[in-house]
């Protein structure tokens, strides 16, 4: 069963890849840019969920890793011309001056740089529960947006950076987000997975069987972290510009409606939610503007998306409180017999 599985996985990844070649020929600029939000969103999803649905940390810092990776990478990438066309009023320190890497590592280098803040944040703020540990979090992600305000020679400070190389694209993008499921379910499926969601249900109870709260609180925050650095600097290498206002809480708000809409330890719910979430966003963008029917004009009114956006939300989440999928997940069982047994458990 277990190879069969594992085969239609494969088939599965490669008519993906047969459906992103087409899509990339075919789609023009606009719908590539949502799809590849669509990714983006799905990677800083499901890295938020580790944190927040299956290890149960109500953290909101996410915001703050994000700009970490955003800005290591898109240094990183940047030719040093474009960088002094940057950093007009102030010159950039010398060592990154003419630094330049290709994308993957300079991912990478985000995600770490975003990891070891998370390291360095989380010893002092995994000791807190609930509501403080969310106030926490969310009090260190602005520190970094205003430390990141204030450090003119090394992120050209409330100017941003500008010209930013496109490299994003739906290879680069939707391929890392199949690496990131991949990792966080296995991770998951492990017996650190298993740990995560002990400290999820009863923190009492885990300790007392032998977990280290503490450390699996930091492996999931730092994991969490380094995944939400990748997304930040796909994030910057697709939009080619960014600042520190683009990370304020609105954007942590945004990751968090994903996973609350998609189910609270839903891997899968997450991706759905990820898709839905972006697409309908962009797709009520027409009730900001003004609306011709015949001879009569309807006038838009600026925030009318987001209102009847939020309306349909706090429908959804009134008739499926535990999100989409709840803490189900998709198995190749449940769609070969969605009545089976294994299609009502595969989740849990």
């Amino acid at each position: 069963m277990k190879n069969k599985n594992r085969i239609l996985t494969i088939i599965s990844l490669v008519v993906l890849a047969v459906i992103l070649y087409y899509t990339n020929k075919g789609v023009d600029s606009y719908k590539l840019r949502i799809l590849n939000l669509c990714a983006i969103y799905t990677i800083l999803g499901v890295s938020m969920n580790l944190i927040n649905g299956f290890t149960g940390q109500f953290s909101l810092g996410h915001a703050g890793f994000m700009a970490v990776g955003a800005y290591t990478t898109s240094l990183l990438i940047m030719p040093a011309d474009i960088k002094v066309e940057n950093f007009f009023l102030k010159p950039i320190i010398s060592p990154l001056a003419n630094i330049h890497l290709p994308f993957l590592p300079a991912l990478i280098a985000g995600g770490l740089l975003a990891a070891g803040a998370a390291f360095l944040i989380g010893y002092p703020v995994l000791r807190l529960k609930g509501d403080y540990l969310a106030i926490a979090t969310l009090g260190f992600s602005e520190i970094i947006r205003i430390i990141f305000t204030n450090t003119q020679s090394i992120t050209n400070g409330s100017l941003g950076l500008k010209s930013i190389p496109n490299y994003t694209n739906l290879w680069w993008s939707f391929g890392l987000a199949a690496f990131t499921i991949i990792i966080i379910v296995s991770l998951i499926r492990s017996s650190y997975g298993r740990a995560f969601k002990a400290i999820r249900e009863d923190e009492i109870a885990a300790e007392s069987m032998g977990i280290n709260l503490f450390k699996h609180k930091m492996w999931s925050f730092v994991i969490g972290a380094f995944f939400a650095g990748v997304g930040g600097g796909l994030l910057a290498s697709l939009i080619g510009a960014i600042d520190p206002l683009m990370f304020r809480f609105f954007l942590t708000y945004n990751i968090l409606l994903i996973i609350v809409l998609g189910g609270l330890g839903s891997i899968t719910g997450t991706v759905i939610a990820s898709f839905i979430v972006t697409i309908a966003t962009e797709g009520l963008r027409f009730l900001d503007e003004s609306i011709n029917i015949g001879e009569y004009t309807i006038q838009g009114i600026p925030g009318l998306r987001m209102v009847v956006f939020s309306v349909l939300l706090m429908i959804v989440i009134i008739f499926f409180r535990n999100g989409l999928m709840g803490k189900k997940e998709f198995s190749w069982a449940s769609l070969r017999n969605p009545f089976s047994k294994a299609s009502k458990m595969g989740g849990k």
